[in-house]
């Protein structure tokens, strides 16, 4: 019985794929070197770049017939074989395109998502966005405009979209910008004040010393298998190498996460289930057990940490009369006492490396998760031991992959060197910015005072939108309220690719280039730095479609400052220059690199070697050998256990110290209407919502829809069969999705994966419409994690689910929308 619930979620994953090393693609690996002999005036082999790694694309008539790996892969990548999807799709942005309503001088902004669009010349569309962001400003100032334009821009030194936004932004005028991010929008705020440095996007301990040192490691909420696949840069894939090795010793690895995820299935990973949300109990049990048998490591406590001991009086009940013990953590988690207890036995008594996911910050009071996770590690006292204590990034962009001697590529800026006495972005960000996760509000809230990390933001009437790079609509919270806070600006335009939510939700989309469509460069690794790529212009720019610099140049242009914008240069000439710049670090530290020219032409990347000092880093190590001589970057110098600074902050969802305070929906607050807890990780086969229209969906979707993960206890009492169509429903949207009935996720918990566009049935005639492809973020909550960080919070939420009765509509999202011609 359990093999036939468990078949369906094989499909799903896919995991046979998850057994190939060294296989780009079915046919063999695609490198440069194994294809170049075959090339002829009509076939030739193109070495590329993308998120998902370095690419060798086939081209044959001038057209692209299949991609791979460029470098073989220690698991099959199969994001970097749909290189002619991505160009060809039928949801491409073909012309520049403005809505009618908007066009003819509607004001109706409620037809944004419902209007008919009319093509227009590259002329007419510049000119309309030149004049309208020109009102906007002589009208309403820098903060009448936002230009966040947060996202997962393709990889390049020169085409990062919202970095050439930022500066043409800046060289005509000034912007609004945002703080934070959604990857780490808890996290990122809430480490500097216990740790002193941003935690999530640094180097980790090598891998090379957790293969000699490390006994046990937890994989705490985090699927490295899935988010190792890419990389804001672009991935090598070498972190998802050394999991493999670490997998071959033998030695142990527990997955903690509300999911049986890709990750726990392919390494044979122990799976601690727990409910979602409720890390922190979970850990406070641990720490309970290690205090009240006294294995805690208060000889590091007492020379490395400050205010242990308030935090220890909460742990033990004192300061609110609950004691926190594995008792009373397994009624919140859902694990067992027993468990517990065990796994504090186990890391105390084994060298252990806690690997913490961003997942779990991404919820209300989300900061307290990562807190506590150092205050868990530096009780187990291994902090700055080899192959021991935490790390926030082995997961992320191949974090732990030693950091590799050569050149780092210079990269195109949001403050031109040229633009003298120009507002910089930095000015712009520090004056006119609130935290990324407040979009909706501060768009629906204008002139609204919100607590932020001690300090005061006051929000902006905003009245244009510039967006570019990114796809809010699968992005951000709680997707019908952005609805209505997108209906508030005058005018919103966006660059893209396809025909996204986002940009069905503008007023006037400039179609852009693929990264196959332009020349750029990039490195590998964002921690490792081991490569250098090139990313080669595979084809020629499809339909109309610009590149965003150009874009930006003709905007420039049409402001007068086009000179500040481009600083004169094409774009092999700043490709040159972001080259130079690795070629001269190079040569300092004594490596060699080929000159521009002869790299360019071998069409092949550059590999550095890596020094054995690097192979035998360890985080925190000179900070345990003397915390005089170096200091952590807080007040004490040392891990900031309790923060007297966050106290004096006075936040009521926000002590001075790690604490469980319980959010307002999870699995232990569901109601009858709403009876389980949402989760919402990352999906295996896209970056976000990229690929999400590529002919990866059917590995993954069910009846043309996004899957959902469901327990079958959970399937059998609402009469649900695997493969069925169901509708799930928060307080705040209802989604469609195709069951998948499995006992590879926690009973009470539903997993939707992140990422699927919004694709809404009858938009703006209802107050929940019906998101026909399971888009999660309708049903989330637009609430910050707390008043300190003001953070994204998509893992608190309580849905209802029940199989879907009627005729289920079509997903019409990755279709052309309606046009007319005027």
């Amino acid at each position: 019985m359990k093999e036939k619930i468990n078949q369906r979620r094989r499909d799903f994953l896919k995991t046979s794929s998850l057994g190939v090393a060294g296989a780009a693609l079915a046919g063999g690996s695609l490198t440069a070197g194994s294809l170049q002999a075959k090339e002829t005036a009509e076939s030739r082999t193109v070495v590329t770049a993308a998120h998902w790694g370095p690419l060798g694309v086939v081209v044959e008539n001038g057209k692209v017939v299949k991609s791979g790996a460029a470098i073989p892969a220690p698991i099959e990548n199969e994001l970097q074989s749909v290189v002619a999807d991505q160009l060809y799709s039928e949801a491409r942005v073909k012309y520049p395109m403005v809505r009618k309503g908007y066009l003819t001088g509607n004001s109706d902004r409620t037809l944004r998502g419902r209007d008919e669009w009319v093509r227009v010349s590259w002329e007419q569309a510049l000119d309309l966005v030149a004049n309208e962001i020109k009102r906007v400003r002589e009208k309403y100032g820098a903060t009448g405009v936002f230009a966040g334009s947060y996202g997962w821009y393709s990889s390049g030194a020169l085409h990062a979209a919202r970095t050439l936004l930022h500066r043409y932004m800046n060289v005509t005028g000034g912007f609004v910008g945002t703080k934070g991010d959604y990857s780490t929008g808890a996290a990122q705020v809430i480490m500097p004040h216990v740790l002193g440095t941003i935690e999530v996007y640094e180097q980790q301990t090598s891998w090379e010393v957790l293969l000699e040192s490390t006994d046990i490691i937890v994989l705490w909420g985090a699927n490295p298998l899935t988010t190792m696949r890419i990389a804001w840069t672009s991935t090598d894939q070498k972190g998802i190498e050394y999991f493999k090795k670490f997998k071959e010793t033998g030695k142990r690895i527990i997955c903690i996460d509300p999911v049986r995820n890709e990750s726990c299935e392919y390494l044979g990973a122990e799976w601690i289930p727990l409910n979602t949300a409720t890390d922190v109990p979970l850990m406070l049990g641990m720490a309970h057990t290690l205090v009240s048998e006294d294995k805690h490591d208060k000889a590091f406590l007492k020379k490395y940490t400050r205010g242990y001991e308030k935090f220890e009086e909460y742990l033990l009940g004192k300061t609110d009369g609950q004691v926190k013990d594995a008792e009373w953590a397994s009624r919140i988690s859902g694990v067992p006492a027993e468990v517990i207890k065990t796994l504090a036995h186990d890391f105390r008594e084994k060298r252990t490396m806690l690997m913490g996911g961003w997942g779990m910050q991404r919820q209300r009071h989300g900061e307290q998760a990562h807190w506590m996770l150092v205050t868990l590690a530096s009780m187990l006292g291994q902090i700055g031991l080899p192959g021991g204590g935490f790390g926030f990034s082995y997961h992320y962009s191949n974090g732990g992959v030693p950091t590799a001697t050569g050149g780092v590529l210079g990269s195109i800026t949001a403050n031109p060197s040229v633009a003298a006495g120009a507002k910089t972005w930095l000015d712009e960000t520090s004056q006119y910015s609130f935290p990324l996760a407040r979009l909706t509000d501060a768009l629906l809230n204008p002139g609204k005072v919100i607590q932020y990390n001690g300090s005061e933001v006051t929000y902006p009437e905003i009245k244009l939108i510039y967006w570019c790079g990114g796809n809010p609509y699968s992005h951000h919270q709680d997707t019908n309220l952005m609805v209505k806070a997108w209906r508030k600006p005058d005018t919103i335009i966006v660059n893209e690719v396809n025909w996204t939510a986002t940009a069905r939700m503008a007023d006037i989309v400039l179609p852009a280039t693929t990264s196959y469509e332009r020349n750029d460069l990039t490195m590998s690794g964002d921690y490792s730095m081991l490569n250098i790529f090139p990313m080669k212009q595979v084809v020629e720019p499809q339909f109309e479609a610009k590149n965003d610099f150009e874009i930006f140049a003709e905007l420039a242009k049409r402001a007068g400052v086009e000179e500040q914008f481009t600083e004169g240069k094409t774009e092999m000439q700043w490709l040159r220059e972001f080259y130079q710049t690795a070629f001269t670090a190079a040569r300092n530290a004594r490596v060699t690199m080929p000159k521009f020219e002869r790299f360019w032409q071998e069409n092949k990347p550059i590999t550095f070697e890596t020094s054995e000092k690097a192979k035998k880093w360890v985080r925190y190590e000179e900070f345990r050998e003397d915390p005089l001589l170096n200091p952590l970057g807080t007040p004490s110098g040392k891990i900031e256990i309790f923060s007297e600074t966050i106290a004096k902050m006075n936040y009521d969802d926000c002590k001075g110290y790690p604490s469980w305070m319980e959010p307002e929906e999870y699995a232990g607050k569901v109601t009858a209407e709403y009876p389980l807890a949402l989760v919402t990780p990352h999906p295996y086969y896209r970056l976000h919502s990229q690929l999400a229209h590529t002919s990866l969906r059917q590995k993954y979707a069910v009846k043309d829809r996004e899957p959902v993960l469901i327990h079958p206890d959970d399937a059998k009492s609402r009469n649900i069969a695997d493969g069925d169509i169901v509708r799930i429903e928060s307080p705040r949207g209802q989604v469609l999705a195709g069951a998948v009935v499995t006992d590879g996720i926690i009973k009470g918990t539903i997993a939707l994966h992140e990422g699927a566009w919004y694709d809404p049935l009858n938009p703006g005639e209802t107050e929940k419409p019906l998101c026909k492809n399971g888009c999660a973020n309708v049903l989330t909550r637009d609430e910050g994690t707390s008043k300190l960080a003001q953070g994204n919070s998509p893992n608190t939420c309580i849905v209802q689910i029940e199989k879907y009765r009627g005729e289920a509509p079509e997903v019409t999202v990755f279709k052309q929308p309606k046009t007319e011609k005027l």
